[in-house]
């Protein structure tokens, strides 16, 4: 009980602080709404505090190991750069950070997003050390490990990424708990103590592990063990895929199903579709969807997936019986799908309109090929 009360008082604590932005700047951008002033600033502020949301609620599930890993190549160097705003925003002016890489560096075998995630935490750990400021290392090198070295640790090659900060240090007794679920030497409400926690558990997910070193007043170093990326990992990239935007009379705005049994998320799926122009039929369960389509055809299904009665996963299966070919993106708060929903289109939540515009856009490229290639003529009769 002592440590549900420490997790729900840290989560309750970060959220309503998330929330009071929200509130707050939605508030004050409907008061100023019609004055003419200039509300672009809050908005900004509460899309930021949305965004750390989705964060903290990554951290839950990676906690919970029901954050799906999307396991790839990574390039650790050219993801920690990319993450320099980030880092710089994140942890304050006090904070100088220095990056320490070698000429060549292996890619690691990770999840990028996840990867990213807990590099993050372990900067702001790292910061929470130093609270009147200093310098956070961060160190990537290439290590081996023989047999019987380290027993939490396979023979093989790995990345070692290091996050090494000038603080207050730790304690043999503390350092011995640093990886345990809801310890944090915060404040009550402070902090859930899951950092280092879903830190070690990410590594170990990847075939790695966390490692920590300290002594109080000399500072503390964790080091990322990840796996050497071999020749069959396929990095992950980035499409940028355009919205789907009628250019000519070939090119119709798209009539779509949105399904949904929460009325303000469906709301809000059904309104950024039609700002996409989009034609947009609104259903509140599978069964209704169902009717729905007995009833007209429609171009694409848009469906949660945590419905009662019937799961977005198990509508999708019921269409592919019934409609044949008809696309099904599925929007998940969750991490997993059953395993035979794995290679549905997802769109995961929290999601902005462009995420969702890109996701169509590839639904739509992806049927058009597919008619494409079924409209084939034959091959001649000889």
């Amino acid at each position: 009980m002592d440590a549900i009360g420490k997790l729900t008082g840290g989560v309750a604590h970060d959220f309503n602080n998330l929330l009071a932005v929200i509130v707050g700047s939605l508030d004050l951008a409907r008061q100023r709404l019609g004055t003419g002033a200039d509300i672009s600033r809050y908005i900004d502020n509460a899309m930021t505090a949305a965004d750390r949301g989705a964060t903290l609620t990554q951290r839950m599930l990676a906690f919970a190991r029901r954050q799906e890993l999307r396991l790839s190549s990574v390039d650790c160097v050219a993801l920690i750069r990319n993450m320099a705003g980030l880092l710089k925003s994140t942890l304050g002016s006090t904070v100088t950070i220095e990056t320490r890489f070698p000429l060549m560096l292996s890619s690691a075998h990770a999840d990028p997003a996840q990867l990213e995630l807990a590099l993050l935490n372990l900067a702001v750990n790292a910061r929470d050390a130093m609270p009147d400021g200093g310098r956070i290392i961060i160190e990537g090198t290439d290590a081996n490990v023989s047999a019987s070295q380290r027993p939490d640790l396979a023979t093989g090659d790995y990345v070692r990424l290091s996050v090494i900060d000038e603080g207050e240090g730790m304690d043999e007794i503390t350092l011995s708990r640093a990886r345990e679920p809801f310890f944090t030497t915060k404040g009550v409400g402070k902090g859930t103590g899951l950092g280092l926690s879903m830190v070690h558990g990410f590594a170990q997910q990847c075939g790695g592990s966390l490692i920590i070193s300290s002594e109080p007043g000399q500072g503390t170093s964790v080091s990322l063990w990840l796996p050497v990326a071999v020749g069959s990992d396929e990095p992950l990239h980035q499409v940028e895929v355009q919205p789907f935007i009628p250019s000519h009379a070939s090119d119709q705005p798209l009539v779509i199903l949105a399904v949904d049994d929460d009325d303000l998320v469906l709301t809000n799926t059904a309104g950024m579709l039609e700002e996409l122009g989009h034609t947009v039929f609104q259903a509140g369960s599978g069964a209704d969807a169902l009717r729905v389509l007995s009833e007209g055809d429609v171009d694409l299904v848009v469906t949660d997936h945590a419905m009662p009665h019937m799961t977005g996963a198990q509508l999708a299966d019921a269409l592919d019986e019934s409609h044949p070919g008809l696309p099904v993106i599925i929007i998940t708060g969750y991490a997993e799908l059953p395993p035979h929903a794995t290679k549905r289109l997802r769109l995961d939540k929290p999601f902005r309109q462009a995420d969702l515009a890109r996701i169509l856009a590839l639904a739509h490229r992806d049927r058009a090929s597919e008619r494409s290639i079924s409209l084939e003529p034959p091959p001649p009769d000889f």
